[in-house]
């Protein structure tokens, strides 16, 4: 966890790159090639970061270069009140296979639990090969099924008891 660090507005433009490319890798088929080449850009989610920077909880995953990161929040959900949510996770698909998912997805938890929340949760696109990596994590399917609009996809809920 030593690689892990509050993310900054200074950071916005590599996490822009790993979101956008790790969207177009893991939502290729699933989501419209529209979203995923037209409507995500670097540009745009450079100034999404970096003027959400003080807004958002982040956190990027260093160790010189940013290779991956997340951000998290309260969970809305009326059925999930009382979780914390993993809201994005993302590592460069170049860095992928090298644990540093796995490092941040256990950064998530270890804030969880040092908060007091008993159950956390994350939504993903229905398809994306991540889901693999989430039940191997302990993560299960919930029922939580919702259209993204925004996406033009099913969104599918995972949830973990801490």
């Amino acid at each position: 966890m030593d690689n892990i660090r509050p993310m900054t507005a200074d950071d916005a433009g590599r996490v822009a790159e790993i979101h956008v490319f790790g969207q177009r890798f893991a939502y290729k088929g699933i989501v419209s090639d529209e979203h995923l080449f037209k409507q995500t850009t670097v540009h745009e989610r450079t100034e999404y970061f970096r003027d959400t920077a003080s807004t958002i909880e982040g956190y990027v995953f260093d160790d010189g270069i940013i290779k991956g990161f997340l951000t998290l929040r309260l969970c809305g959900d009326e059925d999930k009140k009382g979780a914390l949510e993993l809201y994005r996770i993302f590592v460069d698909p170049l860095m992928h296979g090298g644990g540093i998912g796995r490092q941040l997805l256990n950064f998530f938890e270890q804030t969880a639990k040092q908060r007091d929340f008993s159950y956390v949760c994350l939504w993903m696109a229905e398809g994306n090969p991540a889901g693999t990596f989430y039940e191997k994590m302990g993560y299960g399917l919930d029922g939580g099924r919702e259209f993204s609009k925004e996406l033009g996809a099913t969104m599918v809920r995972y949830s973990k008891e801490m």
